[in-house]
């Protein structure tokens, strides 16, 4: 078998690129607070890198075998219709024009491989900004569902990192706000609400739009939205398997048609 290279290097030990990548000082020169406003700053990825990257770090963790990602695999993950907010319907091509601008900044890596004719990709944001494991499963999971309070946070990590409490999850959620440039920003407490909700900030500081989506959502699930959850992990569970039998499809008889 052949061995796998990443950008003309070995995919064991990938080589540093000598671009310029933009860099996420880790220093913590200012302190979170609930009435501050979130740090005016460029947005450092579109909606569309976000999800593209945010599907990268979380399949990376929770189906190993089958990353890196093909295009094809990468599409269907963004597209998932559990897991994801807003629910999303990309084409390949979008994702692969994403994918070339994410590689042209740094962000994510190319993976050819002699013994498959599919270039597979991976991210390099944890290099990149230096980031730790427990730090990788709170952004990712604000990646692709948006505003959360450390509750939630707390649940829906366990694929990605083994967090002891909710007051870990913070802690977490803190040191990425508290870099020169935030990367996390807790919102206000709306009125009627118990927990306050944490956004992140890689696409720019939150909307109007987010917030009230944010002030919206009740903090306290009730039995339908428990259902539906319940619904939404089994769903999960089927799509993975799908994957997996579409992969194992795919080393047979190449790739399919979409």
């Amino acid at each position: 078998m052949h061995a796998a290279t990443e950008d003309s290097e070995s995919d064991s030990e990938p080589a540093v690129s000598d671009e310029a990548e933009p860099a996420v000082n880790n220093e913590t020169e200012h302190a979170v607070s609930n009435e501050a406003e979130p740090v005016a700053q460029d947005a450092l990825l579109t909606e569309t890198e976000a999800r593209v990257l945010g599907c990268l770090l979380e399949k990376e963790r929770t189906t190993p075998a089958d990353y890196p990602l093909t295009t094809n695999a990468l599409t269907r993950a963004c597209s998932q219709t559990t897991s994801r907010n807003p629910v999303v319907a990309y084409q390949e091509a979008t994702v692969d024009a994403t994918l070339a601008a994410l590689k042209d900044r740094g962000f994510v890596r190319f993976v050819h491989s002699q013994s498959n004719r599919s270039t597979k990709y991976r991210q390099a944001v944890e290099e990149v900004w230096d980031l730790s494991a427990d730090q990788v499963a709170v952004l990712c999971v604000l990646l692709l569902r948006g505003a959360q309070t450390t509750q939630e946070l707390k649940t829906r990590t366990e694929r990605l990192f083994p967090f002891d409490s909710a007051e870990a999850v913070e802690r977490s959620l803190v040191s990425l706000a508290s870099r020169q440039e935030a990367m996390t920003f807790k919102l206000d407490r709306a009125p009627g609400q118990k927990d306050q909700r944490w956004v992140q900030l890689l696409t720019g500081a939150p909307s109007a739009q987010t917030i009230a989506q944010a002030a919206s959502s009740s903090s306290v699930p009730s039995v339908a939205q428990a259902q539906q959850k319940a619904l939404e992990e089994r769903v999960a569970v089927v799509e993975l398997e799908l994957d997996r039998m579409r992969k194992i499809l795919e080393e047979l008889v190449g790739p399919l048609e979409t």
